[in-house]
């Protein structure tokens, strides 16, 4: 397994609220961990929350008893809400703040994934194919008919999050199972990527690039950023 991380503040945003942990060793019965966090709530609340929520997801599941991967995540993903939440409610600078969160593990042939919110996973074998269903309202506007799917990254409303960790009691991840195999390239990024690129273009990258995943990582960052770079962007990317 190849893998390259990175993230960007991009060409508007005066700080950088993603957060993103790429580790290729194990964490507790896991075998590896990967996580993409896209913060909300003001400069500092946005910091605040990805990374409570990538340290606090990666800590549970290094101590997890759970048996499965997705019962770990979820243990893990209700704990870092929790404390999320409260720390949201004890400090004044920090109120109503929250994160999304795209998180992956990857044994043998399948790839379990979770995610809350609107940062994105894909898979790309012979084509590129998001696995994660956005939690936002452009979303359920496809869902319900009123817009095409191809109006989604340009519609006004596209940063109206539906479901997000931090912002109540409790949150519902999706879960997602899949199979993968040698020459797969996974790809988990923030909203920042897939807002300034259509699917087509960072299917392009990815197959220009084959086997060379650093370069790919770095080029869709540069097409982001080279579109408008409204929002700050991250990526991962894993070569099975």
């Amino acid at each position: 397994m190849n893998t390259f991380s990175i993230t960007d503040m991009g060409r508007v945003r005066s700080s950088n609220q993603d957060c993103v942990l790429c580790e290729e060793n194990a964490i507790g019965s896991f075998p590896n961990l990967f996580i993409v966090a896209d913060g909300m709530g003001g400069h500092r609340a946005g910091d605040t929350a990805s990374r409570m929520c990538i340290d606090i997801v990666a800590e549970s599941i290094c101590n997890t008893d759970k048996k499965t991967p997705v019962s770990a995540f979820e243990e893990a993903i209700s704990a870092a809400n929790r404390a999320i939440y409260d720390e949201s409610g004890r400090h004044t600078e920090l109120s109503g703040m929250g994160t999304t969160m795209v998180a992956a593990m990857v044994e043998e042939n399948t790839a379990v994934i979770v995610n809350i919110g609107d940062s994105r996973f894909y898979h790309m074998r012979d084509e590129l194919r998001q696995i994660t269903v956005d939690h936002s309202l452009v979303e359920e506007m496809v869902k319900s008919g009123e817009i095409h799917k191809e109006e989604m990254r340009t519609h006004p409303n596209k940063n109206i999050i539906t479901r997000a960790l931090g912002t109540d009691t409790s949150v519902r991840p999706d879960c997602f199972e899949i199979g993968v195999r040698e020459g797969d390239v996974l790809l988990l990024c923030s909203d920042g990527l897939n807002n300034m690129l259509e699917d087509n273009q960072i299917r392009k990258i990815l197959q220009e690039h084959r086997g060379y995943i650093e370069q790919a990582g770095r080029e869709l960052i540069r097409r982001a950023n080279e579109a408008g770079g409204r929002d700050n962007i991250s990526v991962i990317l894993i070569e099975v």
